[in-house]
């Protein structure tokens, strides 16, 4: 079955030149104008992966985001942002969004990046017959279903977030670099900055402290990266 692609974008131009692009591909593609249009679309379409653009009438994307994330917190969130926006592109990412680009973009691009949070995505929604988890004191991981757990309670985090807080707690106590987190978390072929993945992690510890306010095992490094502390 095709994988179906939701696109909110108040410009027509991008919305019926990318959906041409990705129905090429194999999508299925719905798409919405303004941002409550989107919303509705999103609730009763139920799509593996959405893409928002943060300025739009009725309802802009942040707010979109946000009551997405009120009620999924996994589901694969790419945001369109203007190329000098940095503040809506950091914003976006502690909100929750998997990933942004930056407009102008290559249709090609977006492709790529769609195709790589949906390869993760069916990962984490495939069932193994075999359990896989990950124990390390208070924390509980399960590769299986990309879920984490802190003092018996769970930690619902994004695709993205779990695979950095795996690479983060694989070796407890090293240092790893952003390059490394970006490779983790990534892959090879696409390109982030080092701010996306500060935002990432900003994100993690907060998910944690709503958890447990002492949260304090993932520390900042200066100038190499980060380390999970197992104490």
């Amino acid at each position: 079955m095709s994988e179906k692609i939701v696109l909110v974008d108040d410009d027509r131009n991008i919305t019926t030149s990318v959906s041409m692009a990705l129905e090429s591909e194999g999508f299925i593609v719905k798409t919405f104008n303004d941002g409550e249009a989107g919303l509705q679309g999103i609730q009763e379409e139920k799509p593996n992966l959405a893409v928002l653009d943060v300025k739009m009438p009725r309802m802009d994307g942040l707010e979109l985001l946000e009551n997405i994330r009120k009620t999924n917190q996994t589901l694969p969130i790419i945001f369109l942002t203007s190329k000098d926006d940095e503040v809506d592109q950091v914003l976006g990412l502690r909100m929750g969004a998997d990933d942004y680009i930056t407009k102008p973009f290559s249709q090609r691009l977006l492709i790529e990046r769609i195709r790589t949070l949906l390869r993760r995505q069916k990962l984490q929604n495939e069932a193994q017959n075999e359990e896989k988890t990950i124990r390390l004191g208070d924390m509980i991981l399960d590769d299986d279903r990309y879920l984490c757990a802190w003092k018996g309670e769970p930690v619902p985090l994004t695709v993205t977030e779990y695979l950095l807080l795996k690479t983060l707690t694989a070796n407890p106590g090293h240092v790893k670099s952003r390059d490394q987190l970006i490779e983790a978390a990534y892959g090879e072929t696409i390109y982030v900055d080092d701010r996306t993945i500060d935002s990432h992690i900003k994100r993690v510890r907060q998910k944690f402290k709503k958890t447990d306010p002492d949260f304090d095992r993932i520390e900042a490094v200066y100038g190499a990266g980060y380390r999970f502390s197992e104490e």
